[in-house]
């Protein structure tokens, strides 16, 4: 699989200029390639193919004198933004016909000169190297400095140059990884777990334990709006909101990177010490039009779910996603009754028909396990709840049986004969349950 490794790269001032300039280019040749398109769309004829737009928009538009300066950067910059345009339109048209999953995508826009983030690629045929002392060489741009945070563990096919909105450089290598090797990194285990993600917790383990939720936007809320305020109080266009927009956006970047190297973290530990994990599919965009709309921005969890199934994938790990509405918080995962909804105030519950305490997120988590089939006993095989017999004249209730039945149970031949006499059928506490079975009766003599 590919997967991307990001390092920070330091270029001096003159490369900062190089750079820009690579980034205007890239961005007038993606503008250029929208207003083509857009063209041919009005004047009701078919659009013209990627080989057409690249003779026009970057070999012959070199030659004239308005875009004589699209020859100052790299080929393989212009081309590779081309690419993007046409990238864009089939991702639209696919997400026009229904093919393409996720929500629904737009048309391609013009892009700004204001943009805060910049980006530009380099295939290998850009000739573009790292050198001995571990700069980054590119090419009409020079060597960069490149902060090393760890080796490369094969050769990249691609490097992208990003300048983010808090204007911090970045490069960020493709890698082909080898499925084999990854696979041997991560030490051999048969454990799985189930995880319950929430607000007052960020996790809670099958294992029972309980990660807390580092919430790091909240803690940092008294600062991003102190610099949220001073950027609203500086007059547009002047150097001071410029400067007030970076103090912004590099507060809003530590928010970020800190809940990303949370994430991290926490799906590695999980991945390496467990062969299965399963997890509920939650709608975090339903959950966002709610008053916990900031908290569960705060939580990340579809960016950490995200990384369970890539790293799971990468190292021969199983993940189960289990459906949104599956009532892991309403089961009791010791008898597997439906005990029905409790408001979220309530964090710990009683089961009416075994009697068992529940935590609230720990019991999601053990269903969450078992509902994606990774419960095991001690043997080897798999744990499912066991089938509660309901009674007769509360059928689909949750209380305990008393009087004649309660005797009976302890004796079942006594009870077979009691329940005889008093006119009622005969249901075998040891045969499976009637909704099982498809029928009213065990089909004992009794019964006949």
């Amino acid at each position: 699989m590919q997967l991307r490794y990001a390092f920070r790269v330091y270029p001096d001032a003159g490369q900062r200029i190089a750079l820009a300039k690579a980034f205007g280019c890239a961005r007038v040749v993606f503008n250029d390639v929208v207003r083509a398109r857009e063209d041919a769309r009005k004047a009701g004829k078919p659009f013209p193919k990627a080989g057409e737009l690249s003779t026009r928009l970057i070999t012959e538009a070199k030659r004239t004198v308005e875009r004589s300066w699209l020859g100052e950067v790299s080929a393989v910059v212009l081309q590779q933004s081309l690419r993007d345009a046409e990238a864009a339109y089939k991702n639209f048209f696919a997400s026009l016909k229904g093919t393409r999953k996720g929500p629904k995508l737009g048309a391609p826009r013009f892009k700004s000169r204001k943009d805060t983030r910049q980006s530009i690629r380099f295939t290998a045929n850009a000739r573009w190297n790292i050198t001995d002392s571990g700069r980054l060489n590119l090419p009409k741009i020079g060597a960069v400095k490149v902060k090393w945070s760890r080796t490369l563990p094969a050769t990249p096919s691609s490097v992208t140059v990003i300048k983010d909105s808090a204007g911090r450089f970045f490069a960020s290598f493709v890698i082909d990884t080898d499925p084999a090797a990854d696979a041997n990194r991560m030490p051999d285990t048969d454990q799985s777990i189930g995880i319950d993600l929430g607000l007052s917790h960020f996790a809670v383990l099958s294992t029972g334990e309980k990660i807390d939720s580092p919430r790091f936007l909240r803690r940092a809320e008294r600062k991003l709006k102190k610099a949220q305020r001073d950027l609203s109080r500086k007059r547009k266009g002047s150097k001071n909101r410029e400067k007030a927009r970076l103090k912004a956006a590099r507060a809003h970047a530590q928010v970020t990177d800190a809940r990303k190297e949370f994430h991290h973290q926490l799906s590695t530990r999980l991945i390496s010490e467990n062969q299965g994990i399963g997890v509920e599919s939650l709608s975090v965009a339903g959950l966002a039009r709610t008053r916990l709309a900031k908290s569960v921005h705060d939580a990340g969890w579809t960016a950490f779910v995200n990384m369970l199934e890539y790293k799971a994938q990468r190292y021969g790990r199983t993940l189960i996603k289990i459906g949104r509405f599956e009532p892991t918080s309403q089961t009791c995962s010791t008898c597997g009754v439906k005990d029905g909804p409790q408001p979220l105030s309530v964090r710990e519950w009683t089961c009416t028909a075994c009697g068992t305490v529940h935590d609230r997120d720990h019991n999601a988590a053990l269903n969450v396990q078992q509902a994606a089939g990774l419960a095991v006993s001690a043997c080897g095989a798999p744990v499912r709840p066991e089938p509660v017999l309901a009674q007769r004249e509360e059928t689909g209730s949750h209380g305990f049986p008393t009087g004649n039945r309660a005797v009976a149970a302890q004796q079942p031949v006594e009870k077979a004969r009691i329940l005889a006499l008093q006119g009622e059928e005969h249901v075998n506490p040891t045969a499976p349950t009637p909704r099982a079975r498809g029928r009213r009766c065990c089909g004992s003599e009794l019964c006949r």
